[in-house]
């Protein structure tokens, strides 16, 4: 059984819809597809808290999978954090 009419697709955010005629929609679809893409650009603490996101589930997901290999990375986070602070205060204490 096939269908002769055409499967909406739909639009992305910043996209714009096939089949506009009107020039003046058309240009109003396309203002709002550029709005809306630098909304996404320049909106820092979105794309901070989805990078955040996205990073606590990697960690998360990497100590379900590898406990003592997560273990591992704090502590040597841990020791490259106090190795910094500790060169700091020896270099301003000279």
């Amino acid at each position: 059984m096939s269908v002769d009419r055409p499967v909406p697709v739909p639009v992305p955010r910043t996209g714009v819809a096939l089949g506009l005629t009107d020039p003046v929609e058309s240009a109003r679809a396309e203002l709002k597809a550029a709005l809306a893409a630098i909304e996404i650009k320049a909106n820092v603490p979105r794309r901070l808290e989805h990078g955040v996101t996205r990073v606590t589930a990697k960690a998360r997901d990497f100590r379900r999978k590898n406990p003592a290999g997560a273990a591992a990375a704090v502590v040597g986070v841990a020791v490259a954090v106090g190795g910094i602070v500790w060169f700091a205060v020896r270099t301003y204490a000279r």
